[in-house]
C-alpha cells in the first residue's frame, strides 16, 4: 500500500477517523495496532509472521532483563541480537554471500553449483529490526524500563507511518507517546497537512519526474556523453532526496495527526559544509542509531586518531550493508568512510561553524560534489556500470540533447536550493508556515497545481527495497 496511492488516502480516512470516533487511548491504541498490521499485511500477508516474531522476541527479551543479575541480562540481549539480526541476515545477506562465495571460489579454480534460495525481502525489515534492537539495548543499559503491555510495544514496532520506511524510532521518543499520546491542536493538523503536501510535492512532482530520466541513464551508462551522464547523475541526487523526504514527511504528517511526534530525519542536507556535516543532516534517524549503538560503544572519536578512522570506517562499511545486499554499497560506504576520515584529520571539530561568506560558500560546493559522486555510487547496480559511467564523462558530444535532461535538474535543483537556504537562514522547518498568508497559500495552490498535473501513475519509494 504506497502513501502515493488512492488506496492508501481512503485507508487513512478510515482508519482517522475510527481512532476520532473512539474514547480511550487503549482503544485507539488497539484500533491503530490492527490498521498497522492490515496496512503491513497489504504488501505480503505472509510478512506479518516476521513482524509479529521480531516483536515477541524482544518484548520477552526485556521482560526477562527486568530484575535479573548481570549475567542473565547480558544472555537476553545476546539471544535477541542473534535472532533479530539472524533472521535480517538470512532474507537480506543469505543470497548475497552464496553468490561472494561462489565467485570466490571459482576464481580460486573451482567449479561449485550452489543456488541462490531467492527469498523475498520482507518490506521494512531493516527498519524494525533496527527499532527493535535499539529497544532491548536501552532496556539492558538502564536507559529505559521494559515495556510490559504487549500492546503498547507491538504498537511501538508496527506504527504504520513509519512502518516500512522509517524514522527509525528510538523507544524513548516513541513509546511514551503511543502511550500518552499529545493533544492534536489546530496547530497540529495544519502541521501535518503541510508536511504531507511537502511530501507529496516532493515525491510525485520532483522525484517521479526525474525518475523515468535518470533510469534511462543508469540503465545503459555506456550509451550517453559527459554532459548528460552529469545531468542524470545530479538527477539522482534529487531524486532520491525527494523520494525518501518526501516518504519522511508524509509519515510525520500522517503521525501527527494521531497526536505522535516523529523525529525529523532531514535537515537540509545539501547545504552541509563537510561529510561530517551532512550526516548531521540526511537520514538523521540511521545516523544516530549507528552513532548511539555502535560508533559509541567502539570508542567514538575520544580513543585516539587512528582508532576514530578505524570506528568511523566500520560505522560506514556497516552502513552500506544495510543499504543493501551487494559490493556495489559496500563500495558506497567505504567512499563515505574515506571522506569522514579525511574530514575529521583535516577539519577541527565545530570549525564549520565559525564560515561565513565565501567560505560557506566553498564549503557547501565541495561537501555537495563529495556526497554527490556517493549518490551517484547509490545508484550505479554494478561494478562494471561504474567503469562504463566514469568513461563516459570524458565523452564529449553536442550539447543540444544533453539540455534535455539538464534543464529540469537545473529547474528543481534552484527550486530546492532558494528553499533551503531561506529555511537555513531561519533555522526553521516550518518557514513556509510562518510566511504571509498571501504567499502561504500561494504556494500551496501552485504544489496542489503541480500534483494535479504530474503524471498518476504509482511508484514506489526507493528506501522500500531496504
Amino acid at each position: 500500500m504506497l502513501f502515493n496511492s488512492l488506496t492508501f488516502v481512503v485507508f487513512l480516512v478510515i482508519v482517522y477517523g475510527g481512532w476520532r470516533l473512539l474514547p480511550g487511548i487503549r482503544s485507539r491504541n488497539v484500533w491503530l495496532l490492527l490498521a498497522s498490521y492490515v496496512f503491513y499485511g497489504a504488501w505480503d500477508w505472509r510478512f506479518l509472521g516476521l513482524l509479529l516474531l521480531s516483536t515477541l522476541i524482544d518484548y520477552v527479551a526485556a521482560l526477562v532483563m527486568s530484575g535479573a543479575p548481570q549475567a542473565r541480562r547480558k544472555a537476553a540481549l545476546v539471544i535477541s541480537l542473534c535472532l533479530q539480526l539472524g533472521m535480517l541476515g538470512v532474507f537480506k545477506y543469505l543470497d548475497f554471500g552464496i553468490e561472494s562465495m561462489v565467485a570466490l571460489l571459482r576464481w580460486l579454480g573451482m567449479n561449485p553449483h550452489w543456488e541462490t534460495v531467492g527469498l523475498i525481502l520482507p518490506v521494512g525489515i531493516s527498519f524494525y529490526t533496527f527499532q527493535t534492537i535499539s529497544y532491548t539495548v536501552d532496556v539492558y543499559r538502564r536507559v529505559t524500563e521494559p515495556e510490559r503491555n504487549f500492546l503498547n510495544f507491538a504498537l511501538y514496532v508496527a506504527f504504520f507511518p513509519q512502518l516500512v520506511a522509517g524514522p527509525i524510532e528510538q523507544s524513548t521518543n516513541l513509546l511514551p507517546q503511543l502511550k500518552k499520546p499529545h493533544p492534536v491542536t489546530r496547530d497540529d493538523v495544519r502541521t501535518a497537512f503541510h508536511w504531507i503536501l511537502m511530501g507529496y510535492a516532493k515525491k510525485m512532482v520532483m522525484a517521479d519526474t526525474l525518475a523515468p530520466m535518470v533510469n534511462a541513464v543508469f540503465a545503459a551508462p555506456g550509451s550517453f556523453d559527459g554532459l548528460t551522464l552529469l545531468a542524470g547523475g545530479l538527477g539522482f541526487v534529487l531524486q532520491i532526496y525527494g523520494d525518501f523526504c518526501g516518504y519522511t514527511l508524509i509519515a510525520r504528517g500522517v503521525a501527527l495527526l494521531f497526536g505522535i511526534r516523529l523525529v525529523m530525519n532531514f535537515r537540509r542536507p545539501y547545504l552541509a559544509l563537510s561529510p561530517r556535516d551532512f550526516w548531521r543532516r540526511w537520514h538523521l534517524s540511521l545516523s544516530t542509531w549507528l552513532r548511539d549503538y555502535l560508533f559509541f560503544p567502539l570508542g567514538g572519536s575520544r580513543c585516539g586518531r587512528w582508532k576514530t578512522a578505524r570506528n568511523l570506517m566500520i560505522l560506514m562499511l556497516l552502513s552500506g550493508l544495510w543499504h543493501g545486499a551487494s559490493w556495489i554499497f559496500v563500495f558506497w560506504g567505504a567512499y563515505h568512510g574515506v571522506a569522514l576520515v579525511l574530514c575529521q584529520l583535516a577539519i577541527p571539530r565545530g570549525a564549520e561553524e565559525s564560515w561565513k561568506g565565501w567560505k560557506r560558500l566553498v564549503a557547501i560546493l565541495v561537501t555537495f560534489t563529495i556526497t554527490s559522486v556517493g549518490s551517484i555510487l547509490f545508484r550505479i547496480r554494478s561494478l562494471a556500470d561504474l567503469g562504463a559511467y566514469a568513461h563516459g564523462l570524458t565523452v564529449f558530444g553536442p550539447i543540444g540533447p544533453a539540455m534535455e535532461y539538464l534543464l529540469p535538474v537545473l529547474a528543481f535543483g534552484t527550486l530546492l536550493m532558494v528553499y533551503h537556504e531561506w529555511a537555513e537562514r531561519k533555522n526553521d522547518e516550518l518557514v513556509l508556515l510562518e510566511a504571509p498568508v498571501w504567499f502561504r497559500w500561494s504556494v500551496n495552490a501552485f504544489l496542489l497545481l503541480a500534483l494535479a498535473l504530474c503524471d498518476s501513475q504509482q511508484t514506489a519509494f526507493v528506501y522500500f527495497q531496504f
